[in-house]
């Protein structure tokens, strides 16, 4: 899959992918990714991509015309309009679930807007999905848009070495993680719980699952109330 990111700072994303196993997944060709600066396709002067919102206000406002052709010169390259992701705190919150979703797409542009948003009738004419990483304000939407390329590069066949890490992980089930532990065997005066130790598989599983579940009922609730109404 290919991710486009529509940005002021396109350098700030950039660093951030091509690190780590997002990086190794592009250099194996499995994953994509480019990021086009919305100032390049500005037709103010100085490059300038923001103006003062109509009925006042304070901040400035990003402009439709240059998101809006930034946008166009990726459907003019790949021959369709490609779901669209604006980062906005003002939508609901990004899951697993939907990182799992994005991964199936072989095009998806990412929107990072900044001073005090984009103006509505572009959000309008492009956008098919708005997306929150949390209750609070950032100051553009970079950090949210690499986020979102991290969690559904996990789940693109080939990125991640064991097929089955990305699964077996938190948020799979709407359960968190079960607790971990590598060698040494004892660590200050802690031991690896023998269960863990014994080689048997199905017994391994079964207190895995307890583990998870008694975690996400002390740390997020919620999460098994997902699970009970899926399963109804």
């Amino acid at each position: 899959m290919k991710f486009w990111v529509l940005t002021l700072f396109p350098e700030m994303v950039e660093n951030a992918v091509k690190t780590s196993i997002t990086g190794r997944a592009m250099e194996k060709g499995i994953i994509e990714f480019e990021a086009v600066n919305i100032r390049d396709y500005t037709i103010e002067r100085h490059g300038k991509v923001d103006d003062y919102p109509y009925g006042g206000g304070a901040g400035m406002l990003m402009q439709a015309q240059p998101i809006y052709d930034a946008y166009m010169s990726i459907v003019e390259k790949i021959g369709y309009e490609p779901r669209t992701v604006y980062l906005t705190p003002a939508a609901k919150v990004f899951t697993q679930k939907k990182a799992k979703e994005f991964a199936l797409e072989e095009n998806i542009v990412l929107l990072c807007g900044h001073y005090e948003g984009v103006d509505e009738r572009v959000l309008e004419k492009i956008v098919t999905d708005y997306v929150s990483i949390g209750d609070y304000v950032l100051t553009g939407g970079e950090l949210a848009a690499m986020v979102v390329i991290d969690a559904a590069s996990r789940m693109v066949p080939g990125v991640l070495t064991n097929a089955a890490s990305g699964q077996d992980e938190s948020f799979s089930g709407n359960l968190l993680e079960y607790p971990q532990y590598t060698r040494p065997e004892e660590w200050m005066g802690e031991k690896v719980p023998a269960i863990l130790l014994s080689g048997h598989h199905a017994n391994v599983e079964k207190w895995r699952r307890e583990k998870a579940i008694e975690r996400t009922m002390e740390r997020r609730p919620e999460l098994l109330k997902v699970e009970d109404n899926e399963d109804n």
